[in-house]
């Protein structure tokens, strides 16, 4: 099975537009259909870019590794003006926090060669400033990772639908290659950090995060992080102290002027 790697998804803030024809997608537009899913959010960073992460923990919020990157610079952004708007949903969300400290898995390249290499490790944890421990928000259990042919789904906001969550149950694990999951699941820009549910058990799981979208002979496919492991090194680091921002060093130029090294999104 040959994996093509076609973006790292990440999504300007567009208006709504009608693009889920055809798509198999449930938009959560009302509040009887977002419920149980609160604790999905949209991760709002500086303003202009987006992707989706998940409370796991009342200050806690899953995500992917690459959303922390500035895609001009290639090098970490201030997560501090990512905000994450837990069960965002047509002007509202039913929590509003700023993220305190952030960290990636030591073993993530932003600019890997291949595949396996950017989506094994592409996750992150983020904390909170304040925790989320409003009724109706509660914070989704991890289960182990899902095997071929497994019933999985995918909650996410991306491109043309983020102003309320897209939920897709029906797709399922195509492959498990090197610690990356290929699914079936239908993900595009800004669904990046989206939590991949198993539903195996009486409630909804996270068993992977979406990283990227990718083709395999002619179809397109998403690819997904492994979690246990990764994600209990990322616990032991916060756990730690580690992940508070500090300023890269500035660059200097023969023109004696310093580079702007501020997070830049540009339409993919």
């Amino acid at each position: 099975m040959r994996i093509i790697f076609l973006v790292i998804p990440f999504v300007i803030a567009t208006a709504l537009s009608a693009q889920d024809t055809d798509r198999n997608l449930r938009r959560l537009d009302t509040f009887d259909d977002g419920h149980g899913w609160e604790a999905v959010g949209r991760l709002d960073i500086g303003g202009r870019g987006s992707c989706t992460g998940t409370l796991i923990a009342p200050k806690l919020v899953l995500t992917a590794a690459h959303c922390l990157f500035d895609q001009a610079t290639k090098t970490r952004i201030d997560h501090r003006k990512i905000e994450f708007l837990a069960g965002w949903r047509n002007g509202r969300a039913s929590a509003y926090r700023w993220v305190r400290r952030a960290v990636v898995h030591p073993e993530y390249v932003y600019e890997a060669d291949t595949a396996a290499e950017r989506v094994r490790n592409d996750l992150a944890l983020l904390e909170l400033d304040q925790p989320i421990l409003k009724t109706g928000v509660t914070p989704f259990k991890i289960d182990r990772s899902p095997l071929k042919g497994q019933h999985i789904g995918v909650v996410s906001y991306a491109r043309g639908r983020n102003d309320a969550p897209s939920l897709q149950k029906d797709c399922d694990v195509i492959a498990r290659q090197h610690g990356v999951l290929v699914m079936s699941c239908d993900v595009d820009f800004g669904a990046s950090g989206a939590p991949v549910f198993s539903f195996e058990e009486d409630e909804p799981r996270i068993v992977s995060v979406v990283s990227a979208m990718a083709e395999v002979d002619g179809r397109k496919v998403s690819l997904g992080t492994r979690l246990e492991e990764p994600l209990e090194t990322l616990k032991q680091a916060l756990a730690s102290g580690a992940g508070a921002y500090q300023d890269p060093a500035p660059e200097i130029f023969s023109s004696g002027l310093r580079r702007d090294i501020g997070a830049k999104f540009a339409k993919p």
